[in-house]
C-alpha cells in the first residue's frame, strides 16, 4: 500500500464489498494522483490447510524490495512497556514520576534480565516531553525534543547503554511530525534506537504517505519505528525493515477498561490479522484470573487464559519488537519469565504443526537451530496431538511449560518438565479452558 487509500470489507445484503477511506473531509475523493499510478496489490489466499496460511508470506513479499542499503544498525528485541501495567515502581526514596530515577528504575530491570530496550512513555497520561495538551494530545506549546524538568535523556541514554539498554520513545504523531527532522536529528544525536508513534488511527491516503516518510526519515537516523493506533500492515516491513512492528489490532491494552479480550479473541487473531504481518498485541500480562475473579482495573491490570496461553502468545503472534508490559515485581521470581528472557523475537522458518480455526493452533518457530513451539487454546479444554516431525535429523532436548491441572482455579501456575525427542515423535498436550503450552527445542550436540 503505497500513496493509496486503505481499504476495508463491508457486509451487505450478504454480500462484501470492498470500501476506500475517503481523504480527511471529503465524502467521495479517496485518492488524488496523476496518472499512471499503480494501485495496491489485492489478495485472496486460499488452502486446504488452515496452517498453510500462517506458514504463507505472499503479502509481504509483494510489497516493494528493501530501500534501506545498511541494516546493520536494526537491532530486534522485546521492550518494557510502563503504561499498561499504570506506571508501577516500588516504594522509594525517590518520587514516581517523570524523572531519572523513574526511568533507571525500568532500565535496571532490563539490565538485569537481558530485555534489550526501555520505552520512555511518561507517567500517567503525561507525556515525557513538554506538552501543553490534555493528557497525551499535543497542545499548541507542544516539543518533543524538549523533555520535561526532571528528565535528562542524555544522561539516560548514556545510563542505558553502559547497561547494554537501549532507548525508545513514546511520541503522539501529531506532535512529532511537524518536527519530524530536528526531532529524528536529535534523537539520534541523544542515541535513542527508535519509538512507538501512536494515535494515528487513519488509513487514508494522506496517512499513508505520511507513515511512508516517517519510515524513511527515521532510517536516515538509524531509528526503528512501531506504529501503535495503526492499520493494519500492508508489507511496508519489507520495503524498510526499521518498522519492527504495528499494532492494528483489539489487544490487551483494552483489558485497563474492558474485558473485551479473551482467550476465543485471541485464538482468532492468527488466522485473521496476524496473516498480514507482525502483531503488537501488548502481551507479557503476568496476573492471570479465573474469569469470576476477573476485574477491570488501570493498575496492574488482569488477563485472561492461563500463564503458559500467554507464553505460547509471544511464539504464536510474530513480532519483531515483543512487548514486556507487566512491571518488574511481576516477572521476577515468577513461572514462565525464564522463557520470556531467552526468546527471540525474529525466526528464520515458521511451521504450523496443527490448527483448528477459532479452536487452538500450534506454531513452531525457527530461530538457527533451535525451535520454539506455542500452542494456545480457546476457552473449551481439549486434548490434542502435535507431530515433531518438522524438526530435522537428530535429538532435541525439550524445555516444555505446561498448564497445571488445575489451571481454571490456578492460572498462573505451570508445570516445567525436561524430556530428549526427535522428529519421530508426537507430542499430546492436555490444554486448559483458555490453556496453552510453549517449548524450546535444542538440538544435542
Amino acid at each position: 500500500l503505497v500513496n493509496y487509500a486503505g481499504m476495508s470489507l463491508i457486509k451487505r445484503d450478504g454480500i462484501l464489498y470492498s470500501q476506500l477511506t475517503p481523504l480527511p473531509g471529503q465524502a467521495s475523493i479517496k485518492v488524488k494522483a496523476s496518472l499512471p499510478h499503480h494501485t495496491p496489490w489485492r489478495v485472496m489466499m486460499i488452502s486446504d490447510r488452515a496452517g498453510a496460511l500462517i506458514e504463507s508470506n505472499i503479502l509481504t513479499s509483494l510489497a516493494d524490495p528493501c530501500k534501506i542499503q545498511d541494516l546493520s544498525w536494526l537491532k530486534p528485541g522485546k521492550a518494557t512497556f510502563h503504561w499498561w501495567n499504570g506506571d508501577i515502581s516500588p516504594d522509594t526514596t525517590w518520587e514516581p514520576g517523570v524523572n531519572d530515577d523513574f526511568e533507571k528504575y525500568y532500565i535496571d530491570f532490563c539490565a538485569r534480565n537481558k530485555i534489550e530496550y526501555h520505552s520512555v512513555i511518561g507517567y500517567r497520561q503525561v507525556a515525557w516531553y513538554q506538552n501543553d495538551g490534555k493528557k497525551y494530545a499535543p497542545g499548541p506549546n507542544t516539543d518533543v525534543t524538549k523533555p520535561r524538568q526532571g528528565l535528562n535523556i542524555q544522561a539516560l541514554s548514556d545510563y542505558a547503554k553502559s547497561k547494554g539498554v537501549g532507548l525508545r520513545f513514546w511520541v503522539h504523531w501529531q506532535a512529532l511530525y511537524p518536527k519530524l527532522d530536528s526531532a529524528f536529528a536529535l534523537y539520534e544525536k541523544w542515541g535513542i534506537k527508535g519509538m512507538m508513534v501512536d494515535f494515528m488511527d487513519r488509513d487514508d491516503q494522506e496517512m499513508v504517505k505520511m507513515q511512508e516518510e516517517i519510515l524513511q526519515k527515521a532510517a536516515a537516523h538509524h531509528l526503528e519505528i512501531q506504529f501503535h493506533g495503526a492499520y493494519k500492515p500492508t508489507g511496508l516491513s519489507r520495503t524498510y525493515p526499521n518498522e519492527s512492528t504495528r499494532e492494528g489490532t483489539l489487544n490487551y491494552e483494552n483489558n485497563k477498561w474492558g474485558n473485551l479480550i479473551t482467550p476465543d479473541d485471541d485464538i482468532n487473531i492468527p488466522f485473521t490479522r496476524g496473516l498480514a504481518g507482525c502483531t503488537d498485541y501488548h502481551l507479557g500480562g503476568f496476573r492471570a484470573m479465573p474469569k469470576n475473579n476477573f476485574k477491570v482495573q488501570t493498575l496492574r491490570p488482569h488477563v485472561l487464559g492461563t500463564r503458559c496461553h500467554m507464553l505460547a502468545m509471544y511464539v504464536v503472534l510474530e513480532n519483531h519488537l515483543s512487548i514486556i508490559c507487566d512491571d518488574p515485581t511481576a516477572y521476577e521470581g515468577q513461572e514462565g519469565f525464564d522463557f520470556l528472557k531467552q526468546l527471540p523475537t525474529v525466526w528464520d522458518e515458521t511451521v504450523v504443526p496443527g490448527a483448528s480455526v477459532g479452536e487452538w493452533v500450534s506454531i513452531a518457530r525457527r530461530k538457527g537451530t533451535d525451535w520454539y513451539v506455542g500452542t494456545i487454546n480457546n476457552s473449551t479444554p481439549r486434548r490434542i496431538t502435535i507431530s515433531l516431525s518438522f524438526l530435522p535429523v537428530g535429538k532435541y532436548y525439550a524445555e516444555i511449560y505446561k498448564d497445571v491441572p488445575d489451571a481454571v482455579n490456578h492460572p498462573n501456575n505451570l508445570i516445567k518438565e525436561t524430556k530428549e525427542v526427535d522428529a519421530t515423535d508426537t507430542l499430546v498436550l492436555n490444554l486448559a479452558n483458555g490453556g496453552g503450552e510453549v517449548m524450546r527445542l535444542r538440538i544435542r550436540k
